[in-house]
């Protein structure tokens, strides 16, 4: 006979595991089979932390909240189970009241939303205010020209010391020039010719520009999927992203050096819904990770607005920019940060069928 208490514990949404004060299953429900893709019957009895990857050290944590009495949470964690790909996961862990050194996990896959689709109006205020930035750094740049010109003109005559000023003057003007110049390009990306790609040779090009570049005191590895199909979206723009993301990497990690890690990986469960309801998959994953110092707290939640930089002189204007191409490839960029690891990951699209075939042939 079911009683109250299983009807319950059989009707969670969310995969829910017990584990015994030895840290090994002892029950778990439907949703946790379908999540650890195995059944009940196989997983009982075998230690969790064999069966359950998880992106953070929790054995620690999870002892000490079984020691207290208290509950447990993480939220923003990667999770796989050795059969797929990591899940960005929420995790409650509490102890069992009923049964002495027992602890209930909850695991809550996120599901993106919200950030992806923008009202017509709002779409419409951004265009506007692009189209007026635009507009005043065209005419800005204009003066500007004149400025440097007149003190590189003045500084043929003065003495060394004078001429320190002048310099002040031309390389300010220089700066400036190069921050307009960043928001024209900006509010000129052109849309994306989609088609499909593979992404690991716009992996390569990246990597292969960036080792003889600015990331020429890091360590590039690279973990790619081989049997990753193809992607949709347009090869240039992704490649002016990726080479974004890898020289902030470069950048946070000093002249120290460090790594950055390019992975890729096939994650069908990803999907992203839409404002009017509907939603589409996003299965083909890119991750570019560095063991810096990670963002600073105070704007890693608006990372991706124009003009928030952690860097001094920063303009802020190249992760805005990779957002709004990612955007308008339809796809998905987000950032997880801790000091020693900063995660930002592109979710995209696979390429219609017909799109495969045609590239295959050409």
């Amino acid at each position: 006979m079911t009683t109250p208490d299983d009807a319950i514990w059989v009707s969670l949404p969310v995969p829910a595991v017990i584990v015994g004060e030895d840290d090994t299953i002892t029950r778990l429900n439907p949703a946790a089979e379908a999540f650890l893709l195995s059944s009940a019957k196989t997983m009982i009895g075998q230690p969790i932390w064999d069966r359950l990857a998880v992106d953070a050290p929790l054995e620690q944590a999870m002892e000490r909240a079984r020691e207290t009495g208290a509950p447990l949470f993480v939220n923003d964690v990667d999770i796989g189970t050795g059969d797929r790909a990591p899940v960005q996961c929420n995790l409650q862990i509490a102890p069992v009241s009923a049964a002495p050194g027992a602890m209930l996990i909850l695991i809550s896959p996120r599901e993106l939303a919200g950030r992806i689709t923008q009202s017509k109006s709002v779409k419409a205020a951004a265009k506007s205010a692009i189209g007026m930035a635009e507009m005043l750094a065209h005419e800005i740049k204009n003066p500007l020209a004149g400025i440097t010109g007149a003190a590189q003109l003045l500084s043929m005559n003065l003495s060394a010391e004078d001429l320190e000023l002048t310099d002040l003057i031309v390389s300010e003007s220089r700066r400036i020039v190069s921050l307009l110049e960043q928001v024209e390009q900006f509010g000129n990306v052109t849309a994306p010719q989609m088609r499909a790609i593979n992404i690991h040779d716009v992996l390569d090009r990246a990597r292969r520009s960036a080792i003889v570049g600015f990331a020429a005191d890091m360590t590039v590895l690279e973990r790619y999927d081989p049997s990753l199909p193809w992607a949709l979206g347009d090869p240039d723009q992704l490649l002016q992203v990726i080479l974004n993301l890898i020289k902030n990497a470069a950048e946070a990690a000093g002249k120290d050096g460090g790594t950055i890690e390019l992975k890729t990986y096939y994650e069908q469960s990803l999907r992203v819904r839409n404002g009017d309801g509907g939603g589409r998959t996003l299965p083909l994953q890119i991750e570019i990770i560095d063991d810096g110092p990670g963002l600073p707290p105070e704007i890693a939640a608006d990372v991706f607005e124009p003009f928030v930089s952690g860097r001094e002189n920063g303009t802020g204007l190249g992760l805005a920019l990779a957002a709004k191409i990612i955007s308008d490839h339809q796809g998905w960029l987000s950032v997880s940060s801790a000091p020693g690891r900063t995660k930002f990951r592109i979710s995209l699209a696979r390429a219609p069928i017909h799109m495969t075939l045609k590239e295959e042939d050409a």
